[in-house]
């Protein structure tokens, strides 16, 4: 996949735009988009929803095919969580491969670590185990001799 997301940055480099953070009327940042309307646009939820997350969501078996002669939004719904499931997926590959719940919390927009770890601290398996294996380093095998 990195692959080929790195191709399509290549031939579609990320067009940079101001857009609201976490709601509409929300302070405006600088982002990235990888993805954009023809026109170098953000593109809207519903027209995502649409022409790509859903007929996407039907090849893959999640939700059944539009129905002939239905109209374009006329799709089943997705399940729970349907696309935020893909920022949940996200956050837990992050912490599997051992990424920092402060760095994860900064890029997820959470105001403190706690909301993250609230959310995803189910997803550090080796949570204690570096700990664990200082103490038992020192004391252990081959650790410094009690004093």
């Amino acid at each position: 996949m990195a692959e080929e997301l790195k191709r399509h940055i290549e031939a579609f480099p990320p067009v940079e735009v101001e857009l609201p953070w976490g709601k509409p009327e929300g302070e405006r940042r600088q982002s990235s988009l990888l993805l954009t309307t023809r026109f170098g646009n953000a593109i809207a939820v519903n027209t995502w929803n649409t022409y790509t997350w859903k007929p996407a969501l039907a090849k893959a078996g999640v939700i059944p095919p539009r129905a002939e002669g239905a109209k374009a939004w006329q799709w089943a719904a997705a399940p729970k969580d349907g696309f935020h499931v893909l920022r949940h997926t996200y956050a837990s590959i992050m912490l599997e491969a051992g990424e920092s719940v402060v760095t994860l919390a900064r890029w997820l927009g959470h105001s403190s670590p706690a909301i993250t770890l609230g959310y995803y601290a189910h997803f550090m398996p080796e949570a204690g185990s570096k700990g664990r294996g200082a103490i038992d380093g020192l004391l252990g095998k081959g650790g410094a001799s009690a004093r």
